[in-house]
């Protein structure tokens, strides 16, 4: 009697041990890391998103006319979290969300000719310390942030240092040891591009002083307005104190962007205007953010996403990815990756864009693995600021899609490529045409964006689920068809997949036999279909002209 009791507990150990083990391994291979390297990153700007609360649309007396989109629309961060819930953001393949700047801004407008423009854009800063009312309170911010976090999605906010906002009748000039409102900026050389203004009444922020300042006096009597002035004098004590770095205005402005990691948990930045200002400064923001982050961590153990370190792309105005590391000014070289970023955006992308798919895979891949081992790039095909981008008609959405989801890299993806958003607003001034509200009628009610935000969908999903389709190494299998796979490892995670690019509609015949063996079970995550490996070889009949296989 003993001898069965001793063999059914160990059957029923034995099994539980295997159903575990089961458990376990199915668990590792459902466990995909993020890798900013592979990201894709959804840039948007937060006035023309989404309206999620109608009762902050007009603030500080913005109501002057103003030319066509250069007002705010009403767009905030709560409208973000709705489409965060709703499942938008997880449907398109999205894991990393950049805000435009959500910070206060100026109260007044500048006119134009055309009528006022407002700071919806947000890159014209009035107090780093407060959100603008008109994006909504730092609950509603902490809310998105939880919210994005329990979706697998991080927060990217953007960073100014290099300016202020304009002068205008509501909006003073800060004081001259905080700023500089001359020279222009004309760009010739290293000195004149940053030692002076980017444009006329763009306030300076002399990042290149080391003396000690007092506060701005607009500050103190705004803080003391508002009930926080000692609040925030003691927390910027306690700064000076902890680093000894001098109360000069570019530790200042250090010291309040780094609060939105200590009170919020935010993942990343993207930093505006970086060649604008002398480099050591992007090493000093990049030493305050990962102290910073690693006390959050910390201090929120049970908060803390993954091991990655706090996420920097810097904004390096016509850096090109063939540039490797540096840089040119004409009269000097930088580089803005050591100590300093881990990313620059890519302002080559839209042009390798117009080349076929294998010469933007292969070129990308290599830099990757060789001048830029060990850091990334942000690639994009358009943007909030970029007069020329890729088929600003959007004539060719689906190629906007396939190249830059499939690109080795991070991926920008612009809020509205993924509608075909218009790019060309008619009665619009400069900029404006490529800040339109996102076009939410056209998503839900037209057939034709409908089918083009399906194709998106597809392969961004695809992207998110692979790690190797952005950080991994690249290589064609066969030119026609043209076939290419992407490899992946780190510590015990492996991750291969095989794409087909340009095929024909219907039956077609893929060599995987370098990648997987027969016997394999492979899914096509464009068609939904399951394949096995015969020969060597895969065969998919469907009516696309796309293939994307990931082991079943």
């Amino acid at each position: 009697m003993k001898r069965i009791v001793v063999i059914v507990f160990a059957f029923l150990f034995v099994f539980s041990c295997a159903q575990k083990s089961n458990k376990e391994t199915a668990l590792v291979d459902q466990e995909t890391p993020f890798v900013w390297e592979g990201a894709n990153l959804y840039f948007l700007l937060t006035d023309r998103f989404n309206n999620g609360d109608k009762t902050n649309d007009i603030n500080y007396n913005r109501t002057k006319e103003t030319g066509k989109l250069r007002g705010f629309e009403g767009g905030d961060i709560k409208g973000i979290t709705q489409k965060i819930n709703e499942g938008y953001f997880t449907d398109l393949g999205i894991n990393a969300i950049w805000l435009s700047p959500i910070v206060e801004q100026i109260h007044g407008g500048t006119d134009e000719g055309t009528g006022a423009t407002y700071g919806f854009h947000g890159y014209w800063t009035k107090d780093w310390t407060s959100l603008d009312a008109n994006f909504g309170t730092k609950e509603n911010l902490q809310e998105l942030v939880t919210v994005a976090h329990k979706n697998g999605i991080r927060i990217v906010l953007d960073a100014v240092i290099n300016h202020i906002g304009p002068v205008t009748q509501n909006d003073a000039v800060w004081p001259q040891d905080w700023v500089r409102t001359e020279p222009q900026c004309n760009y010739q050389s290293y000195e004149s591009t940053i030692t002076c203004t980017l444009v006329k009444n763009l306030p300076d922020i002399k990042t290149e002083n080391n003396e000690n300042v007092e506060l701005p006096s607009q500050l103190v009597e705004k803080w003391k307005a508002e009930g926080r002035y000692e609040k925030e004098v003691k927390e910027l004590d306690a700064f000076f104190e902890r680093t000894n770095y001098p109360r000069a205005p570019r530790f200042y402005i250090i010291k309040w962007l780094t609060d939105y990691i200590t009170e919020f948990g935010i993942d990343g930045y993207r930093v505006d205007t970086v060649k604008h200002t002398e480099e050591y400064v992007w090493q000093e923001f990049k030493t305050e953010c990962d102290y910073t982050f690693a006390q959050w961590k910390e201090n929120n153990p049970d908060k803390v996403l993954d091991d990655n370190a706090f996420y920097l792309v810097g904004e390096v105005y016509n850096y090109a990815i063939s540039n490797g590391k540096y840089f040119d000014f004409g009269d000097k070289k930088v580089n803005y990756f050591d100590n300093s970023f881990h990313s620059l955006i890519n302002f080559e992308f839209k042009t390798d864009a117009n080349n076929k798919y294998e010469m933007i895979f292969s070129k990308y891949s290599k830099i990757l693995k060789s001048d830029l081992k060990g850091y990334g790039t942000l690639n994009y095909l358009s943007s909030h600021d970029d007069s020329g981008p890729f088929d600003a008609n959007r004539n060719n959405p689906f190629e906007t899609a396939t190249k830059l989801l499939l690109a080795p890299g991070t991926s920008q993806v612009y809020y509205g490529d993924e509608s075909a958003r218009s790019l060309v607003i008619e009665g619009t001034v400069g900029d404006a045409t490529l800040r339109s509200n996102m076009n939410w009628d056209n998503i839900n009610n037209d057939y034709k964006t409908k089918e083009v935000l399906k194709h998106w969908q597809k392969i961004g999903k695809f992207r998110a689920s692979h790690p190797a389709i952005g950080a991994g190494i690249h290589q064609m299998i066969t030119q026609q068809p043209y076939v290419f796979y992407r490899s992946y490892s780190k510590d015990k995670y492996k991750d291969l997949v095989v794409v087909g690019l340009d095929l024909n509609k219907g039956n077609k015949e893929l060599d995987v036999s370098k990648i997987f063996k027969d016997g394999d079970i492979l899914h096509d995550a464009y068609s939904y279909q399951d394949v096995e490996v015969k020969e060597g070889k895969v065969t998919i009949n469907s009516e696309f002209e796309i293939v994307l296989l990931e082991i079943k």
